[in-house]
Parts: structure tokens; C-alpha cells; sequence
């Protein structure tokens, strides 16, 4: 069996438990929708394990598989009345990513640590479920090979708006980055966009749609995928934890690479927020 296979099944094996558990917790089901909120207060640990199919038109492009495990902890700061900090990051870490050599002719295989992206962000959530936020988004140039980073560090604007309710929660989330710094010789200027519609039907369920589709105004190019996701919310002692799994089929590509299918399973426990204690007053502090 393809060694990708075989860690693709450990990793769906928490999906089947999660199928057959009855849990109707209401707790479990708060966090669920919680978890699905944009701006949730909710501490938590982010681990998208990422299987990607590729293809295009350079030699041997067909052939191309690769796995990415993408880190992203949050640690968001309450400020009163519904206002909340995110200070976001993103670690990538590549394993066997198909890089294709000119001079060869051909695709090798890579192994390291990516650019780590980063989202910096005031948010604020309504009583009446409007959801708000605002802030930059970029990345640093800390790939560990060449080939699987930029050079460059990149930034600029980001926007989150939405609407929440018991049931469902509706949004869009664009931003664009330009690149600021750094020793790479290629210019980035990508505009991200992110439709998001997540519907609740209970028992600590999430149906979800948020494709990430993004624009190369260098290259003029579109990556375009059509997303679906299926999450579930479980509590094991006092700890919460969503697994989920989703698809991505991609509908526009660059031609001569890119992804055309994707298969990720997400983990998600929540933890506690120690960052946000260095925030909260002391009340004998204030006497």
C-alpha cells in the first residue's frame, strides 16, 4: 500500500470513531458552532493534514502527489464588548513536494519547512450575530529550501464579514498581499478570496463550504477550488476536540502546474488560552 495511503487511513481512523459516537452533548455542540465562528474566543491547536494530486502540462506533472502538514495555533485576547485580538500564525511543513528542475527536466521531491504565514486582526461579534474583522495578512520567508519558499516576506490588507445564527453562519473573507522585503527575485502581488457558509444541524456537526481561491496578477492566473467540509466536535474528559475532513477539487489552475485534487483531515483540540491572562486585570491589582 502507497505509504500516503497508509497515513491517510490513521489519520480518517478518529473520523470513523467520530461517525459512530452518539454524543449529544450540548456543550459539544456550543463548541462546535463556537469553533465555526471566524472570531471565536476559543483557544485552540490546528493541525491540516493535506494531501494533494496534482497536474499540468511540464513532464511528469500527472504523476505528482504531496503531503503538507499546516500548524495553525490561535490564541485570541478578549477586549470587552464582543472586541477580540488575533495575532494568527501558520507553520507549513512539507513532506515530499514536487518541485520541478528546469535544468533536469524533471520534478524532485522536497522536504522542509515553508514560508510561515501570519494574520494580524481586530474582530468584533454583534448580540444580533454580525460578525466583523479587519487586519494584515503576510508571511516570512523562512522556508528551509529554497524551493518551497518565496524569499520574500509579503503583506497588506484583510477583511472578514459575516452573519451568524444557531444554524448556519455566512461570510466572505478576502485579502491581497504584496511583497515588502526579502532577497527573492520574484514579484508576488496575490488577492485571496474566501466565500464562507457553514451550516449547524446539530449534535456537534458542521457542514461547511470555504474555498480559498486565489489570483496571480504577475502571472494572471486563477487557482480555483470547489470545497466541501464535514467536522465533528467531541469531548474527551474536560479537553474538546473537532475532527474533520474535507475536498477540494480545483476548477482553474496555472496550466503548466497545480493542484487538481486535495484531501485534508483536520484535528482541532481546544485549549487553554495562557497568552490571554498576560491581558486580564487584576482586580486587587486596581484597588
Amino acid at each position: 500500500m502507497d505509504r500516503r495511503l497508509r497515513v491517510l487511513f490513521l489519520l480518517l481512523f478518529p473520523i470513523f470513531v467520530c461517525t459512530a459516537a452518539e454524543d449529544d452533548d450540548s456543550s459539544a455542540n456550543e463548541v462546535s458552532r463556537e469553533l465555526s465562528n471566524p472570531n471565536t474566543s476559543l483557544a485552540r491547536l490546528t493541525f491540516k493534514n493535506q494531501f494533494r494530486w496534482f497536474e499540468g502540462s511540464l513532464p511528469g506533472a500527472d504523476n505528482q502527489r504531496g503531503y503538507e502538514l499546516l500548524f495553525q495555533p490561535s490564541f485570541p485576547i478578549k477586549l470587552g464588548g464582543g472586541d477580540m485580538f488575533f495575532l494568527r500564525p501558520a507553520f507549513p511543513v512539507f513532506f515530499d513536494q514536487p518541485v520541478f528542475d528546469a535544468d533536469k527536466g524533471r520534478f524532485t521531491q522536497e522536504l522542509g519547512l515553508g514560508d510561515i504565514g501570519f494574520d494580524i486582526s481586530y474582530g468584533h461579534t454583534s448580540e444580533s450575530g454580525l460578525i466583523f474583522s479587519a487586519g494584515a495578512a503576510g508571511s516570512l520567508p523562512t522556508a528551509t529550501v529554497s524551493e518551497l519558499g518565496s524569499g520574500q516576506m509579503t503583506l497588506g490588507p484583510e477583511l472578514f464579514i459575516g452573519k451568524m445564527s444557531k444554524k448556519y453562519i455566512l461570510g466572505f473573507f478576502p485579502n491581497h498581499q504584496w511583497d515588502v522585503a526579502g532577497w527573492g527575485d520574484e514579484d508576488i502581488s496575490v488577492t485571496t478570496l474566501q466565500p464562507i457558509a457553514v451550516y449547524l444541524p446539530g449534535n456537534a456537526w458542521s457542514i461547511a463550504s470555504s474555498p480559498i481561491a486565489t489570483y496571480n496578477w504577475r502571472t494572471e492566473t486563477w487557482t480555483t477550488p470547489i470545497n466541501l467540509a464535514v467536522s465533528k466536535t467531541l469531548i474527551f474528559g474536560k479537553t474538546p476536540w473537532r475532527f474533520g475532513m474535507e475536498f477540494n477539487y480545483y476548477v482553474e489552475r496555472p496550466d503548466a502546474f497545480g493542484p487538481q485534487w486535495m484531501v485534508g483531515i483536520n484535528i482541532v483540540p481546544v485549549v487553554e488560552n495562557v497568552f490571554a491572562r498576560w491581558f486580564e486585570k487584576n482586580p486587587q491589582e486596581s484597588n
